[in-house]
Parts: C-alpha cells; structure tokens; sequence
C-alpha cells in the first residue's frame, strides 16, 4: 500500500503488510474494537469471540464509556478510560492498532480518536480491518490473550472534542465547519436515524459527507491522499478551516476525523452527543434540508 506514504500524517493508518510483520513485537498491542448498531443482529464481542487476529484484546465501546452519562458510549472521565485500558494490557509504551469488521468505519476509528483524546498518540487504524485480513488469509485464532496490566498516564486533550454547548455557539460565531456523516436521507429528514419520536434534519449549516464515501468499498481502506482530499473539497469542505465532526451517535463521525488527520488537519474535533443528543432537545433549531 504504497500511498500511505502520501499522506501528510500517515501515521494514522498501518497496512495488513506492517501488521504481519510487527505483530509479536513487545511494544505492538492489537485491539478489536468492533461494533454493530441495534438492529443489525451482528455483535462485535462475539465475532471477536468467535475469531480475531492473534493477540488481539476487545474494546468494548458500550463499556468503556461514561455510566452517568444519559447517552449511551459518550466518552468516560479520564481515570475510567485509563482504569479500563490497564485492564487490556494497554499502556504508554504501546503502540496500539485498532481494527474492526467494516474496516474502520464501525468503531476503530472512534476507538482511535479515545486514544487521542486521552494523550495516546501512538496509535493507529489497521486500513481495510479485519475483512482484509481474512481476504490475504492471514492468521486468526480463538483464544483471548490474558496480558498483564499496564500504565496508562492519561493526559487529556479536550481540542478533540465539542459539546452540546460549543456547538450551539458555533452556529452563530460559524468559526468551525460541521460536517455531518450519516447517509443523505438521514441528513435530508428522509429516513429518521433514531426510531419513532425522534425528530428527523439535521443541524443547521452543517455539510453532509456520508462517511463511506471516503472509503474505497473494494478493499474497505480510506481513499488515497489525492482522493480523499478531492472527496472532502467537492462536498464543500474547506481544508484551511477547523472542523466538527458529527453523526448519528458519534461513532462513525470520527473516520472523518481519522480521514482529515491524514490529510495533516489537527484542528478537527468530534462532538460526541452528535444528533441523538441535538435530537434530544426540543429547543435547538434544526435544518430538514440544505438551503
């Protein structure tokens, strides 16, 4: 996968070639971080269960989140993440890959950008996931690693994230860019993202760019550097601006964050409620379609 090293920060990804090669290195930590939405009858603990790539650990993103929170998987303070990452053996010394089931797009990018938002900068999304993996036949196993606890010092860096009320802000400051990755009917109040009694739209000003469009569909790997940049300009994304990444519920927003960081952008952060928080509240506006 020669492109990667056209990326302007192509740290951000590994190839299934880097992988197979420093797989038994002590620093290397692999972790699965697959997840499904309800309704899709798969689950991401027990694909892991059933098979994964050999020494890999879960990340469980129901579990490693915030348990007060009243939204499901919102980021946890910094000593419940640092608690549960001990846990799995992962620590400062480790340079930790993350891969899930559709390539990235389901959760190792959200994982990624925990890690981040925690002081970890040491790691990266495995480009195609699990699926390219098993195409190369590469070797699996069933048996769950016990590896010993680590330290994991976090050292937060809140320019990663945005909440409710700084997006709220935004709208009438317009200072960053919001850019909105689920699928255009969803955005466009088509189809509602959340079940009966949720509004349907969108916030307002933001871009739509479904987010598996910056992603090649053959191989399940972000597009090339030309590619991606091209995808992102022609849906109306200026790259000299920051950015907001938001979503349904804040999972698959941040393979735009993944996409930009390789394209050398730092100033994007994820607004983790996304719309099942925006949603929530009867008092924020909301747009049904792109004036």
């Amino acid at each position: 996968m020669d492109y990667m090293k056209d990326y302007t920060n192509p740290d951000g990804i590994v190839s299934t070639e880097w992988l197979a090669q420093h797989l038994y290195a002590s620093e290397t930590r692999v972790v699965d971080a697959s997840w499904w939405p309800q309704g899709t009858q798969r689950n991401g603990r027990e694909e892991y269960l059933d098979t994964h790539i050999p020494g890999a650990v879960f990340f469980d993103i129901d579990d490693i989140a915030d348990s007060a929170a009243p939204l499901p998987r919102m980021l946890p303070p910094a000593e419940v993440f640092a608690n549960k990452v001990e846990r799995l053996g992962l620590g400062d010394e480790h340079h930790i890959i993350i891969y899930d089931n559709v390539g990235g797009a389901s959760a190792a990018a959200r994982a990624w950008w925990m890690f981040r938002v925690f002081g970890h900068t040491n790691v990266a999304v495995l480009a195609g996931g699990f699926p390219k993996w098993l195409r190369e036949q590469r070797t699996v196993e069933e048996t769950v690693p016990i590896l010993s606890p680590a330290l994991f010092k976090p050292r937060q860096n809140l320019s990663l994230l945005r909440s409710l009320e700084q997006v709220r802000e935004d709208l009438d400051t317009h200072l960053e860019q919001i850019i909105d990755g689920r699928r255009a009917e969803r955005y466009h109040a088509q189809q509602h993202t959340l079940g009966p009694g949720s509004r349907a739209g969108h916030i307002p000003g933001s871009i739509n760019l479904p987010v598996l469009e910056l992603v090649d569909q053959r191989e399940l790997t972000l597009l090339p550097a030309d590619s991606l940049q091209q995808c992102f300009e022609s849906h109306g994304v200026d790259l000299n601006r920051p950015v907001i990444a938001t979503c349904g519920e804040g999972v698959t927003c941040c393979l735009i964050t993944l996409g930009l960081y390789l394209l050398g952008k730092t100033d994007v952060a994820n607004y983790d409620g996304s719309w099942v928080e925006w949603d929530a509240h009867d008092e924020l506006p909301r747009e049904l379609e792109k004036s």
